[in-house]
Protein backbone atom coordinates (compact mmCIF):
# COMPACT_ATOMS: atom_id res chain seq x y z
CA UNK A 1 0.00 0.00 0.00
CA UNK A 2 2.79 2.15 0.74
CA UNK A 3 3.92 1.70 -3.03
CA UNK A 4 0.71 2.39 -4.42
CA UNK A 5 0.66 5.79 -2.06
CA UNK A 6 4.23 6.44 -3.15
CA UNK A 7 3.54 5.97 -6.99
CA UNK A 8 0.07 8.29 -6.58
CA UNK A 9 2.10 11.21 -4.44
CA UNK A 10 4.81 11.25 -7.42
CA UNK A 11 1.99 11.69 -10.50
CA UNK A 12 0.83 14.14 -8.37
CA UNK A 13 4.04 16.08 -8.09
CA UNK A 14 5.02 15.49 -12.03
CA UNK A 15 1.21 16.98 -12.79
CA UNK A 16 2.26 19.90 -10.56
CA UNK A 17 5.61 20.81 -11.86
CA UNK A 18 4.87 19.70 -15.63
CA UNK A 19 1.01 20.72 -15.98
CA UNK A 20 -0.42 19.40 -19.04
CA UNK A 21 -2.58 21.35 -21.26
CA UNK A 22 -1.52 24.49 -19.10
CA UNK A 23 -1.96 27.78 -21.35
CA UNK A 24 -5.06 30.05 -23.59
CA UNK A 25 -7.17 28.18 -25.96
CA UNK A 26 -7.36 30.76 -28.87
CA UNK A 27 -9.91 29.12 -30.40
CA UNK A 28 -11.99 28.13 -27.02
CA UNK A 29 -16.02 28.97 -27.11
CA UNK A 30 -16.33 28.08 -23.20
CA UNK A 31 -14.61 29.57 -20.41
CA UNK A 32 -14.88 29.82 -17.04
CA UNK A 33 -12.90 31.34 -13.84
CA UNK A 34 -12.85 29.94 -10.35
CA UNK A 35 -11.11 30.87 -7.19
CA UNK A 36 -10.59 29.29 -4.34
CA UNK A 37 -10.24 31.64 -0.93
CA UNK A 38 -8.71 29.29 1.01
CA UNK A 39 -5.60 28.14 -0.41
CA UNK A 40 -5.61 31.18 -3.00
CA UNK A 41 -5.58 28.98 -6.12
CA UNK A 42 -6.90 31.02 -8.96
CA UNK A 43 -7.72 29.23 -12.84
CA UNK A 44 -9.57 30.25 -16.11
CA UNK A 45 -10.41 26.93 -17.84
CA UNK A 46 -11.10 26.90 -21.66
CA UNK A 47 -13.32 24.44 -23.65
CA UNK A 48 -13.61 24.13 -27.48
CA UNK A 49 -16.89 22.06 -27.37
CA UNK A 50 -18.37 21.36 -31.23
CA UNK A 51 -21.28 19.64 -30.91
CA UNK A 52 -21.62 18.35 -27.82
CA UNK A 53 -17.73 16.64 -27.68
CA UNK A 54 -15.35 18.41 -26.05
CA UNK A 55 -12.54 19.08 -28.52
CA UNK A 56 -9.69 20.23 -26.89
CA UNK A 57 -9.34 22.26 -22.88
CA UNK A 58 -6.69 23.93 -21.67
CA UNK A 59 -6.64 26.27 -18.19
CA UNK A 60 -4.44 29.29 -17.26
CA UNK A 61 -3.81 30.59 -13.56
CA UNK A 62 -1.64 28.99 -10.17
CA UNK A 63 -2.29 27.07 -7.58
CA UNK A 64 -1.24 24.68 -4.85
CA UNK A 65 0.35 21.32 -6.04
CA UNK A 66 -3.55 19.59 -5.69
CA UNK A 67 -5.40 22.18 -7.26
CA UNK A 68 -2.77 22.27 -10.24
CA UNK A 69 -2.36 18.44 -10.43
CA UNK A 70 -5.62 18.32 -10.48
CA UNK A 71 -6.67 20.36 -13.64
CA UNK A 72 -3.62 19.29 -15.38
CA UNK A 73 -5.58 15.07 -14.69
CA UNK A 74 -8.90 16.79 -15.33
CA UNK A 75 -8.07 18.10 -18.95
CA UNK A 76 -6.31 14.78 -19.98
CA UNK A 77 -9.30 13.10 -18.92
CA UNK A 78 -12.12 15.43 -20.55
CA UNK A 79 -10.72 15.97 -24.52
CA UNK A 80 -12.80 13.89 -26.62
CA UNK A 81 -15.91 13.14 -24.06
CA UNK A 82 -19.17 13.91 -24.51
CA UNK A 83 -20.97 16.90 -22.19
CA UNK A 84 -22.93 14.04 -21.03
CA UNK A 85 -19.73 11.72 -20.24
CA UNK A 86 -17.31 15.25 -18.46
CA UNK A 87 -20.36 15.50 -16.30
CA UNK A 88 -20.10 11.80 -15.38
CA UNK A 89 -16.70 12.20 -14.40
CA UNK A 90 -17.37 15.14 -12.13
CA UNK A 91 -19.92 13.65 -10.46
CA UNK A 92 -17.53 10.53 -10.24
CA UNK A 93 -14.62 12.67 -8.78
CA UNK A 94 -16.23 14.62 -6.86
CA UNK A 95 -17.94 11.70 -4.83
CA UNK A 96 -14.72 10.44 -4.82
CA UNK A 97 -12.88 13.15 -2.91
CA UNK A 98 -15.82 14.46 -0.77
CA UNK A 99 -17.32 10.83 0.27
CA UNK A 100 -14.58 8.54 -0.06
CA UNK A 101 -14.33 5.28 -1.44
CA UNK A 102 -15.85 3.33 -5.07
CA UNK A 103 -17.68 5.15 -7.63
CA UNK A 104 -19.74 3.96 -10.52
CA UNK A 105 -17.52 5.84 -12.81
CA UNK A 106 -14.25 5.17 -14.25
CA UNK A 107 -11.86 7.52 -13.46
CA UNK A 108 -8.41 5.82 -14.54
CA UNK A 109 -5.27 7.83 -13.44
CA UNK A 110 -7.70 10.69 -11.81
CA UNK A 111 -8.14 7.83 -9.10
CA UNK A 112 -4.42 9.13 -7.70
CA UNK A 113 -6.32 12.13 -5.99
CA UNK A 114 -8.47 9.48 -4.12
CA UNK A 115 -6.39 10.52 -0.86
CA UNK A 116 -7.49 13.71 -0.63
CA UNK A 117 -10.82 12.58 0.63
CA UNK A 118 -8.26 11.88 3.98
CA UNK A 119 -7.60 15.91 4.17
CA UNK A 120 -10.65 17.83 3.77
CA UNK A 121 -9.27 21.06 3.67
CA UNK A 122 -7.48 19.47 0.83
CA UNK A 123 -11.29 19.00 -0.97
CA UNK A 124 -11.13 22.01 -2.09
CA UNK A 125 -8.16 22.51 -3.82
CA UNK A 126 -8.73 18.99 -5.64
CA UNK A 127 -12.11 20.31 -6.79
CA UNK A 128 -11.65 23.85 -8.06
CA UNK A 129 -11.11 22.90 -11.64
CA UNK A 130 -13.98 20.36 -11.51
CA UNK A 131 -16.61 23.20 -10.54
CA UNK A 132 -15.01 25.58 -12.55
CA UNK A 133 -15.25 22.80 -15.49
CA UNK A 134 -18.88 22.52 -14.59
CA UNK A 135 -19.49 26.06 -14.81
CA UNK A 136 -17.83 26.28 -18.39
CA UNK A 137 -19.78 23.44 -19.42
CA UNK A 138 -23.65 25.23 -18.15
CA UNK A 139 -22.40 28.86 -19.58
CA UNK A 140 -21.96 30.27 -16.31
CA UNK A 141 -20.46 33.87 -16.53
CA UNK A 142 -19.83 34.46 -12.76
CA UNK A 143 -16.90 33.31 -11.37
CA UNK A 144 -16.53 30.26 -9.13
CA UNK A 145 -15.76 29.84 -5.59
CA UNK A 146 -15.20 26.85 -3.33
CA UNK A 147 -16.36 28.75 -0.65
Amino acid sequence: MSDLRDLYQEVIFDHNRHPRNFGALANANRHAQGFNRLCGDRLTLHLKVQDGIIQDVRFEGSGCAISTASASLMTEALKGKTEAEANALFEGFHHMVTEGGETSVNLGKLAVLAGVSEFPARVKCATLAWHTMNAALHDHQDPVSTE
